[in-house]
């Protein structure tokens, strides 16, 4: 991807994917055009901070798998692998999970081609159609793709718990119904 889209995702993500999800909004924004998207809580393996990385995923067999696309110098990756207890914050709620790296060429081929196809229109920024592109081709270009798998095991902090940010958009919408009924009367 080039450095300029690299800071364009930069910005959307760290400035609107994560206050959105944050908001308990992730569901809102979930589609076959801009993606299906889930946001990692990620613990620094130098400073020991929480930070939010959102990524697209696809579900295969009772497990939730996301890629790499800056392939393993992505901070997010190297802090996944020194830390691999995760919480995602998915659109349909929180998980509470175990990382680990997928090497199996089958379920790498499979699922990758789905976080693709599950990315919106960011699946085709690898340079290829996730639709339409060959197995063996498919094969050729994601060798160097990190495919992380991830198992839940139990629930996660949400954007509804403590630290989430829903009470925002609840204190917000109350806020605006009250304006409206007092201009309305």
């Amino acid at each position: 991807m080039p450095p300029v889209m690299r800071k364009i995702f930069w910005f959307l993500n760290k400035f609107f994917m994560v206050p959105i999800f944050r908001l308990g909004l992730g569901g809102i924004f979930a589609n076959p055009f801009s993606g299906y998207i889930m946001v990692l809580k990620v613990i620094g393996r130098k400073s020991g901070k929480l930070r939010y990385a959102p990524v697209n995923y696809a579900i295969h067999k009772g497990s939730v798998y996301c890629i790499s696309g800056g392939r393993k110098t992505s901070d997010w990756y190297k802090n996944l692998i020194a830390n691999p207890g995760i919480e995602l914050i998915m659109p349909g709620g929180a998980l509470f999970g175990q990382v680990e790296e997928e090497n199996d060429p089958e379920t790498r081929r499979i699922v990758i081609r789905q976080v693709l196809k599950n990315a919106g229109f960011a699946g085709f920024f690898e340079g290829y159609n996730p639709w339409k592109i060959s197995d063996e081709e498919l094969l050729g270009k994601i060798g160097d793709i990190p495919l992380l798998k991830i198992t839940p095991k139990g629930i996660g902090n949400g954007a509804s718990d403590p630290a989430g940010w829903v009470w925002i958009t609840m204190l917000a919408l109350t806020i605006l119904l009250v304006v409206l009924l007092v201009v309305l009367v």
